[in-house]
Protein backbone atom coordinates (compact mmCIF):
# COMPACT_ATOMS: atom_id res chain seq x y z
CA UNK A 1 0.00 0.00 0.00
CA UNK A 2 2.85 2.32 0.87
CA UNK A 3 4.50 1.40 -2.38
CA UNK A 4 1.31 2.25 -4.35
CA UNK A 5 1.03 5.63 -2.62
CA UNK A 6 4.67 6.36 -3.34
CA UNK A 7 4.22 5.45 -7.01
CA UNK A 8 1.26 7.75 -7.40
CA UNK A 9 3.14 10.59 -5.74
CA UNK A 10 6.13 10.16 -8.03
CA UNK A 11 3.87 10.02 -11.13
CA UNK A 12 2.07 13.20 -10.07
CA UNK A 13 5.39 14.95 -9.51
CA UNK A 14 6.56 13.95 -12.97
CA UNK A 15 3.37 15.19 -14.62
CA UNK A 16 3.55 18.50 -12.78
CA UNK A 17 7.08 18.96 -13.98
CA UNK A 18 5.91 18.41 -17.57
CA UNK A 19 3.28 21.19 -17.16
CA UNK A 20 0.17 19.08 -16.66
CA UNK A 21 -2.10 19.44 -13.66
CA UNK A 22 -4.98 17.35 -12.49
CA UNK A 23 -7.52 17.55 -9.64
CA UNK A 24 -5.94 16.33 -6.45
CA UNK A 25 -9.04 14.51 -5.27
CA UNK A 26 -12.54 13.46 -6.19
CA UNK A 27 -13.84 16.48 -4.33
CA UNK A 28 -11.68 18.71 -6.46
CA UNK A 29 -12.92 16.93 -9.53
CA UNK A 30 -16.54 17.45 -8.43
CA UNK A 31 -15.83 21.11 -7.73
CA UNK A 32 -14.21 21.43 -11.13
CA UNK A 33 -17.25 19.79 -12.70
CA UNK A 34 -19.56 22.27 -11.00
CA UNK A 35 -17.42 25.16 -12.11
CA UNK A 36 -17.40 23.80 -15.64
CA UNK A 37 -21.19 23.35 -15.60
CA UNK A 38 -21.65 26.80 -14.16
CA UNK A 39 -19.40 28.22 -16.83
CA UNK A 40 -21.44 26.38 -19.41
CA UNK A 41 -24.58 27.92 -18.06
CA UNK A 42 -22.92 31.28 -18.08
CA UNK A 43 -21.96 30.73 -21.68
CA UNK A 44 -25.52 29.81 -22.60
CA UNK A 45 -26.86 32.81 -20.70
CA UNK A 46 -24.38 35.04 -22.52
CA UNK A 47 -25.52 33.65 -25.83
CA UNK A 48 -29.23 34.02 -25.04
CA UNK A 49 -29.30 37.80 -25.38
CA UNK A 50 -27.60 37.48 -28.76
CA UNK A 51 -30.36 35.14 -29.93
CA UNK A 52 -33.01 37.51 -28.63
CA UNK A 53 -31.29 40.39 -30.35
CA UNK A 54 -31.23 38.52 -33.63
CA UNK A 55 -34.86 37.57 -33.22
CA UNK A 56 -35.75 41.14 -32.38
CA UNK A 57 -33.88 42.42 -35.41
CA UNK A 58 -35.57 39.87 -37.63
CA UNK A 59 -38.87 40.89 -36.11
CA UNK A 60 -38.24 44.53 -36.96
CA UNK A 61 -37.21 43.53 -40.47
CA UNK A 62 -40.38 41.59 -41.09
CA UNK A 63 -42.43 44.29 -39.39
CA UNK A 64 -40.95 46.83 -41.81
CA UNK A 65 -41.83 44.59 -44.72
CA UNK A 66 -45.36 44.10 -43.41
CA UNK A 67 -45.71 47.85 -43.01
CA UNK A 68 -44.51 48.34 -46.58
CA UNK A 69 -47.00 45.80 -47.86
CA UNK A 70 -49.75 47.47 -45.86
CA UNK A 71 -48.92 50.88 -47.30
CA UNK A 72 -48.77 49.53 -50.83
CA UNK A 73 -52.26 48.06 -50.52
CA UNK A 74 -53.93 51.27 -49.39
CA UNK A 75 -56.44 52.73 -51.79
CA UNK A 76 -55.02 55.87 -53.38
CA UNK A 77 -56.54 58.37 -55.83
CA UNK A 78 -55.77 58.05 -59.51
CA UNK A 79 -52.21 59.36 -59.91
CA UNK A 80 -51.31 62.53 -61.69
CA UNK A 81 -49.45 61.33 -64.74
CA UNK A 82 -46.42 63.57 -65.12
CA UNK A 83 -43.61 63.72 -67.63
CA UNK A 84 -41.58 61.10 -65.80
CA UNK A 85 -44.45 58.59 -65.86
CA UNK A 86 -45.11 59.03 -69.59
CA UNK A 87 -41.77 58.74 -71.41
CA UNK A 88 -41.89 60.13 -74.93
CA UNK A 89 -41.06 57.53 -77.56
CA UNK A 90 -41.01 58.43 -81.25
CA UNK A 91 -41.61 56.21 -84.24
CA UNK A 92 -39.55 56.15 -87.44
CA UNK A 93 -41.37 59.27 -88.69
CA UNK A 94 -40.71 61.21 -85.49
CA UNK A 95 -44.29 60.91 -84.26
CA UNK A 96 -45.08 60.04 -80.63
CA UNK A 97 -45.92 56.44 -79.88
CA UNK A 98 -49.42 56.41 -78.33
CA UNK A 99 -51.27 53.48 -76.77
CA UNK A 100 -54.72 54.62 -77.90
CA UNK A 101 -56.13 52.63 -80.82
CA UNK A 102 -57.60 55.68 -82.55
CA UNK A 103 -56.92 59.37 -82.00
CA UNK A 104 -56.91 62.87 -83.42
CA UNK A 105 -55.03 65.93 -82.20
CA UNK A 106 -56.10 69.15 -83.94
CA UNK A 107 -55.54 72.88 -83.70
CA UNK A 108 -58.98 74.21 -82.76
CA UNK A 109 -58.37 77.64 -84.26
CA UNK A 110 -57.15 76.55 -87.69
CA UNK A 111 -58.83 73.13 -87.84
CA UNK A 112 -55.56 71.55 -88.95
CA UNK A 113 -54.91 67.99 -87.82
CA UNK A 114 -51.61 67.60 -85.97
CA UNK A 115 -51.76 63.86 -85.28
CA UNK A 116 -54.20 61.14 -86.22
CA UNK A 117 -54.68 57.40 -86.40
CA UNK A 118 -57.86 55.69 -87.58
CA UNK A 119 -59.58 59.05 -87.29
CA UNK A 120 -62.57 57.93 -89.36
CA UNK A 121 -63.21 54.69 -87.45
CA UNK A 122 -66.70 54.56 -85.97
CA UNK A 123 -66.41 53.40 -82.36
CA UNK A 124 -68.46 53.31 -79.14
CA UNK A 125 -67.81 56.51 -77.20
CA UNK A 126 -69.04 55.59 -73.69
CA UNK A 127 -69.43 58.61 -71.38
CA UNK A 128 -68.07 61.07 -73.95
CA UNK A 129 -71.81 60.98 -74.72
CA UNK A 130 -72.42 63.24 -71.73
CA UNK A 131 -71.02 66.23 -73.62
CA UNK A 132 -73.95 65.97 -76.02
CA UNK A 133 -76.29 65.35 -73.07
CA UNK A 134 -75.11 68.61 -71.53
CA UNK A 135 -75.56 70.58 -74.77
CA UNK A 136 -79.13 69.32 -75.19
CA UNK A 137 -79.98 70.12 -71.56
CA UNK A 138 -78.67 73.66 -71.88
CA UNK A 139 -80.28 74.17 -75.29
CA UNK A 140 -83.62 73.11 -73.76
CA UNK A 141 -83.74 76.22 -71.62
CA UNK A 142 -85.22 74.48 -68.58
CA UNK A 143 -84.63 76.01 -65.16
CA UNK A 144 -81.27 74.99 -63.75
CA UNK A 145 -82.54 75.59 -60.21
CA UNK A 146 -85.45 73.15 -60.56
CA UNK A 147 -85.06 70.03 -58.43
CA UNK A 148 -85.18 66.67 -60.17
CA UNK A 149 -85.33 63.27 -58.49
CA UNK A 150 -83.43 60.02 -58.96
CA UNK A 151 -85.87 57.15 -59.54
CA UNK A 152 -85.72 53.43 -60.33
CA UNK A 153 -85.68 54.31 -64.01
CA UNK A 154 -82.20 55.76 -63.51
CA UNK A 155 -80.68 52.52 -62.21
CA UNK A 156 -78.21 51.00 -64.65
CA UNK A 157 -79.71 47.65 -65.67
CA UNK A 158 -77.36 47.26 -68.65
CA UNK A 159 -73.88 47.31 -67.08
CA UNK A 160 -74.81 47.16 -63.41
CA UNK A 161 -72.76 50.21 -62.45
CA UNK A 162 -73.28 51.71 -59.02
CA UNK A 163 -73.90 55.27 -57.90
CA UNK A 164 -73.84 57.36 -54.73
CA UNK A 165 -77.04 59.02 -55.87
CA UNK A 166 -79.54 56.80 -54.11
CA UNK A 167 -83.20 56.46 -55.00
CA UNK A 168 -85.11 59.57 -54.02
CA UNK A 169 -82.06 61.86 -54.16
CA UNK A 170 -83.20 65.37 -55.02
CA UNK A 171 -80.76 67.78 -56.64
CA UNK A 172 -81.15 70.79 -58.87
CA UNK A 173 -80.78 70.35 -62.60
CA UNK A 174 -77.54 72.35 -62.36
CA UNK A 175 -76.11 70.00 -59.72
CA UNK A 176 -77.09 66.94 -61.77
CA UNK A 177 -75.42 68.44 -64.82
CA UNK A 178 -72.28 69.22 -62.80
CA UNK A 179 -71.99 65.65 -61.51
CA UNK A 180 -72.68 64.15 -64.93
CA UNK A 181 -69.83 66.13 -66.50
CA UNK A 182 -67.30 66.13 -63.67
CA UNK A 183 -67.78 62.69 -62.10
CA UNK A 184 -69.55 61.01 -65.02
CA UNK A 185 -72.54 60.16 -62.80
CA UNK A 186 -74.77 57.94 -64.91
CA UNK A 187 -77.88 58.35 -62.77
CA UNK A 188 -77.55 62.12 -63.02
CA UNK A 189 -77.33 61.93 -66.82
CA UNK A 190 -80.32 59.58 -66.91
CA UNK A 191 -82.42 61.84 -64.68
CA UNK A 192 -81.60 64.86 -66.86
CA UNK A 193 -82.96 63.04 -69.90
CA UNK A 194 -86.08 61.77 -68.13
CA UNK A 195 -86.99 65.27 -66.96
CA UNK A 196 -86.74 66.67 -70.49
CA UNK A 197 -90.04 67.56 -72.20
CA UNK A 198 -91.19 64.31 -73.80
CA UNK A 199 -88.88 62.19 -71.64
CA UNK A 200 -85.99 60.01 -72.77
CA UNK A 201 -87.24 59.32 -76.34
CA UNK A 202 -87.56 63.04 -77.06
CA UNK A 203 -84.19 63.69 -75.46
CA UNK A 204 -82.40 61.10 -77.60
CA UNK A 205 -84.06 62.54 -80.71
CA UNK A 206 -82.80 65.99 -79.72
CA UNK A 207 -79.29 64.56 -79.27
CA UNK A 208 -79.24 63.15 -82.80
CA UNK A 209 -80.67 66.35 -84.27
CA UNK A 210 -77.98 68.37 -82.49
CA UNK A 211 -75.35 66.01 -83.90
CA UNK A 212 -76.54 66.69 -87.46
CA UNK A 213 -76.66 70.44 -86.80
CA UNK A 214 -72.98 70.60 -85.83
CA UNK A 215 -71.90 68.38 -88.72
CA UNK A 216 -71.39 65.01 -87.02
CA UNK A 217 -71.94 62.51 -89.84
CA UNK A 218 -70.53 59.44 -88.04
CA UNK A 219 -72.33 59.96 -84.73
CA UNK A 220 -75.43 58.19 -83.34
CA UNK A 221 -76.98 58.29 -79.86
CA UNK A 222 -79.33 55.84 -78.13
CA UNK A 223 -79.19 57.07 -74.54
CA UNK A 224 -77.95 59.99 -72.43
CA UNK A 225 -75.34 58.15 -70.34
CA UNK A 226 -73.12 56.31 -72.83
CA UNK A 227 -73.60 52.97 -71.10
CA UNK A 228 -74.87 51.46 -74.33
CA UNK A 229 -72.30 50.67 -77.05
CA UNK A 230 -74.87 51.89 -79.58
CA UNK A 231 -73.66 55.44 -78.90
CA UNK A 232 -70.96 55.72 -81.55
CA UNK A 233 -68.80 58.35 -83.24
CA UNK A 234 -65.44 58.77 -84.97
CA UNK A 235 -62.43 60.67 -83.62
CA UNK A 236 -62.86 63.27 -86.38
CA UNK A 237 -66.48 63.80 -85.37
CA UNK A 238 -65.52 64.09 -81.73
CA UNK A 239 -63.15 66.95 -82.53
CA UNK A 240 -66.17 68.84 -83.84
CA UNK A 241 -68.29 67.83 -80.85
CA UNK A 242 -65.64 69.01 -78.35
CA UNK A 243 -65.28 72.27 -80.25
CA UNK A 244 -69.07 72.81 -80.12
CA UNK A 245 -69.29 71.90 -76.41
CA UNK A 246 -66.47 74.32 -75.61
CA UNK A 247 -68.71 77.22 -76.62
CA UNK A 248 -70.86 76.56 -73.50
CA UNK A 249 -69.34 78.25 -70.43
CA UNK A 250 -71.05 75.88 -68.00
CA UNK A 251 -69.75 72.80 -69.82
CA UNK A 252 -66.23 74.20 -69.68
CA UNK A 253 -66.59 75.01 -65.98
CA UNK A 254 -68.32 71.82 -64.85
CA UNK A 255 -66.15 69.42 -66.85
CA UNK A 256 -62.91 70.85 -65.44
CA UNK A 257 -63.91 71.26 -61.77
CA UNK A 258 -61.49 69.28 -59.63
CA UNK A 259 -64.01 68.28 -56.95
CA UNK A 260 -67.35 69.19 -55.49
CA UNK A 261 -69.11 68.50 -52.17
CA UNK A 262 -72.83 67.87 -52.49
CA UNK A 263 -75.43 67.55 -49.75
CA UNK A 264 -77.20 64.23 -50.30
CA UNK A 265 -79.74 63.53 -47.58
CA UNK A 266 -78.08 64.23 -44.25
CA UNK A 267 -74.51 63.78 -45.49
CA UNK A 268 -72.02 65.81 -47.47
CA UNK A 269 -70.43 63.68 -50.18
CA UNK A 270 -67.32 64.42 -52.18
CA UNK A 271 -67.29 63.92 -55.94
CA UNK A 272 -64.05 64.16 -57.90
CA UNK A 273 -63.18 64.68 -61.54
CA UNK A 274 -62.55 61.49 -63.50
CA UNK A 275 -59.65 63.17 -65.35
CA UNK A 276 -56.69 63.58 -62.98
CA UNK A 277 -55.02 66.07 -65.33
CA UNK A 278 -57.42 68.85 -64.31
CA UNK A 279 -55.54 68.89 -60.99
CA UNK A 280 -52.13 69.18 -62.63
CA UNK A 281 -50.54 72.65 -62.55
CA UNK A 282 -48.76 71.85 -65.82
CA UNK A 283 -52.01 71.80 -67.79
CA UNK A 284 -54.41 74.54 -68.86
CA UNK A 285 -57.55 72.58 -69.71
CA UNK A 286 -60.64 74.27 -71.08
CA UNK A 287 -62.87 71.20 -71.39
CA UNK A 288 -62.55 67.57 -70.41
CA UNK A 289 -64.51 64.32 -70.52
CA UNK A 290 -63.53 60.72 -69.90
CA UNK A 291 -65.37 57.57 -70.89
CA UNK A 292 -65.24 53.84 -70.33
CA UNK A 293 -67.26 50.76 -71.10
CA UNK A 294 -65.80 47.41 -72.11
CA UNK A 295 -66.75 47.85 -75.77
CA UNK A 296 -65.20 51.33 -76.00
CA UNK A 297 -62.09 50.92 -73.86
CA UNK A 298 -60.64 53.94 -72.07
CA UNK A 299 -61.44 57.23 -73.80
CA UNK A 300 -60.53 60.86 -73.21
CA UNK A 301 -61.35 64.10 -74.97
CA UNK A 302 -59.93 67.48 -73.98
CA UNK A 303 -59.58 71.02 -75.15
CA UNK A 304 -56.29 72.33 -73.78
CA UNK A 305 -53.97 75.26 -74.37
CA UNK A 306 -50.56 74.19 -75.66
CA UNK A 307 -48.01 76.79 -76.73
CA UNK A 308 -50.78 79.37 -76.34
CA UNK A 309 -52.90 77.56 -78.94
CA UNK A 310 -56.23 75.79 -78.30
CA UNK A 311 -55.67 72.13 -79.11
CA UNK A 312 -58.32 69.41 -79.13
CA UNK A 313 -57.14 65.95 -78.10
CA UNK A 314 -59.32 62.89 -78.80
CA UNK A 315 -58.03 59.53 -77.54
CA UNK A 316 -60.14 56.41 -78.13
CA UNK A 317 -59.88 52.80 -76.98
CA UNK A 318 -56.74 53.10 -74.89
CA UNK A 319 -55.47 49.77 -73.57
CA UNK A 320 -54.68 50.57 -69.94
CA UNK A 321 -56.26 52.26 -66.96
CA UNK A 322 -53.91 55.24 -67.05
CA UNK A 323 -52.69 55.04 -70.64
CA UNK A 324 -55.22 57.56 -71.98
CA UNK A 325 -53.90 60.12 -69.49
CA UNK A 326 -50.31 59.20 -70.27
CA UNK A 327 -51.04 59.53 -74.00
CA UNK A 328 -52.28 63.07 -73.42
CA UNK A 329 -49.02 63.84 -71.58
CA UNK A 330 -47.01 62.38 -74.47
CA UNK A 331 -48.89 64.55 -76.96
CA UNK A 332 -48.21 67.63 -74.84
CA UNK A 333 -44.51 66.82 -74.51
CA UNK A 334 -44.17 66.11 -78.23
CA UNK A 335 -45.84 69.38 -79.26
CA UNK A 336 -43.80 71.41 -76.80
CA UNK A 337 -40.52 69.63 -77.54
CA UNK A 338 -39.81 71.61 -80.71
CA UNK A 339 -41.26 74.87 -79.47
CA UNK A 340 -43.85 77.09 -81.09
CA UNK A 341 -42.74 76.20 -84.61
CA UNK A 342 -44.22 72.71 -84.14
CA UNK A 343 -47.83 73.87 -84.55
CA UNK A 344 -46.97 76.38 -87.24
CA UNK A 345 -45.00 73.85 -89.33
CA UNK A 346 -47.68 71.24 -89.07
CA UNK A 347 -50.39 73.72 -89.93
CA UNK A 348 -48.44 74.82 -92.99
CA UNK A 349 -47.92 71.21 -94.05
CA UNK A 350 -51.65 70.49 -93.74
CA UNK A 351 -52.44 73.65 -95.72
Amino acid sequence: MKFRTLAIAMLSLALVQTGWSAPASAANAQTSSKVSTSAGKGTRQAKAPAKKTVKKRVGRKYAARAETRKVSLRRTPAPLIGAEEAPLQLDALGMPHLRSAAFVVANQTTGHVILERKSESILPIASITKLMTAMVVLDGGQSLSEEIVISEDDIDMLKGTGSRLGLGTRLTREEMLHLALMSSENRAASALARHYPGGLPAFVTAMNIKARMIGLSDTRFSDSTGLTPENVSSPRDLVRMVSAAATYPLIREFSTTSERYVQIGSRMRRFGNTNSLVRSPGWEIGLSKTGYIREAGRCLVMQAWLLKQPVIIVLMDSDGRYSRTADAVRVKKWIEAAGAQRLAALAAREG
